[in-house]
């Protein structure tokens, strides 16, 4: 066996208990919006404000995140992670609670972007240290589950969010999630070696975004990721209108389009590692991204088709989400490898990049939305397409030792 695979910091268990946690805290982040969200339509007459206004209250905890992105991405190259994640977490329960003591909206919304800031963090900081407890084929298993459960938080939270705001009020989403990761804090606090401290050696090259960006290898990885999940959002955002407006479908439609290819994307996530271990990274990467853009294709045929049934979209719309699930922890991880231990830079850009594009995407087809499937399944295939190209055209990351990464219980 090689030092490739003799450095595990952490025993199974130890592991499993420090993923639970740093999950715990990627889902709080996460949570932040969804659980808000149902309070937004009450909060002109909570605070005497408009509508407009409440809104910001979601734009404040989105701009709050951009800049948190780049800011924890640089502070991770002089700061361990270990330390990084904690004071986020911390920053981010002890200005969920303040929160909850707004008496006007501009209070909220300025601690909203202090919010969203802090939330970013674990975002960011998180793959680096579930890196750092496991080998890379237990990375992409582990950062597949996490997707998995990042996937149910906009379908849960908002559920969660309703009730507590008609049981407790609009302040319990705030405390909720204030106390949790003040618990989770605790956790790490009674147990210090549980997360791995993983920080900048000494003599390493200074980094930076650029650095990495203008690494081909990182760009194969995190840009195609971002693309086919970019295109995804962009797909997701604009289909409500597209049903509703332009196919005589419902609501339901979109549900059961949604519920079905969510669980298809868990399924397939969590079985990605086997996928790995039985074919390798690469095979399995370059699967999932033909797979994703398979996906967008058939949907553009049946918008040529003509026919235009909302129902249909429930038995098309898993194809992309099974490729992405495919594909989606082993990319994300094999891009992080590529930046050579600059895995916070990393992270960021892979997830700025990602909203950026679906945000993108979502404005041009904003114009065509009445043009219905047609103008949006062409809109997806142009962003999902060029991942494909730098698949082919980008040579892939060594796969020095991949035999001895990938073998039983290793993971």
């Amino acid at each position: 066996m090689t030092s490739h695979t003799k450095d595990k910091k952490h025993p199974p268990t130890r592991a499993i208990l420090a993923f639970l946690t740093i999950v715990a805290g990627t889902v709080m982040g996460l949570a932040g919006i969804d659980l808000v969200l149902p309070s937004v339509p009450f909060m002109p007459e909570i605070f005497g404000t408009t509508q407009a206004n409440a809104q910001l209250v979601l734009a404040a905890y989105v701009a709050g995140s951009t800049v948190g992105l780049l800011l924890f991405g640089t502070l991770a190259s002089y700061f361990g992670r270990r330390r990084l994640f904690i004071a986020s977490l911390a920053a981010f329960a002890l200005v969920s609670l303040a929160a909850s003591f707004a008496t006007d909206i501009w209070t909220l919304n300025a601690l909203r972007l202090l919010q969203g800031a802090a939330a970013s963090g674990s975002a960011v900081l998180a793959p680096g240290l579930i890196r750092g407890l496991f080998s890379e084929l237990g990375a992409v298993r582990a950062i597949s589950a996490m997707g998995s459960i990042e996937a149910l938080v906009p379908g849960l939270a908002p559920i969660a969010g309703a009730w507590m705001h008609k049981a407790y009020g609009w302040q319990m989403s705030f405390n909720l999630t204030g106390v949790l990761c003040l618990i989770i804090c605790l956790i790490v606090f009674v147990i210090p070696s549980l997360l791995p401290h993983i920080g900048r050696k000494i003599g390493d090259a200074p980094s930076s975004y650029m650095k990495v960006i203008s690494n081909p290898t990182f760009l194969r990885y995190g840009l195609s990721h971002a693309l086919i999940l970019g295109g995804l959002l962009t797909f997701v955002f604009s289909a409500p209108a597209v049903i509703i407006q332009t196919m005589d479908g419902t609501i339901d439609d979109f549900i059961l389009m949604q519920f079905i290819g969510v669980s298809c994307f868990i399924l397939s996530a969590n079985l990605a590692g086997n996928f790995v271990k039985r074919w390798g990274v690469e095979a399995i990467i370059t699967a999932g991204t033909w797979l994703s853009l398979l996906g967008t294709l058939l949907l553009a045929v049946y918008a040529v088709t003509g026919k235009n049934d909302p129902t249909d979209l429930a038995t098309l719309f898993w194809v992309l989400n099974t490729g992405l699930g495919i594909r989606g922890g082993a990319g994300f991880v094999r891009a992080l490898s590529a930046s050579h231990g600059d895995d916070e830079r990393a992270s960021a850009i892979i997830i700025l990049a990602t909203t950026g594009i679906a945000a993108l995407g979502t404005a041009i087809v904003a114009p065509f939305i009445l043009k219905g499937l047609m103008a949006l399944t062409i809109t997806v295939v142009a962003i999902i397409f060029p991942a494909v190209i730098l698949i082919l055209a980008i040579k892939p990351l060594e796969d020095e030792g991949e035999q001895e990464i990938l073998e039983p219980g290793q993971e």
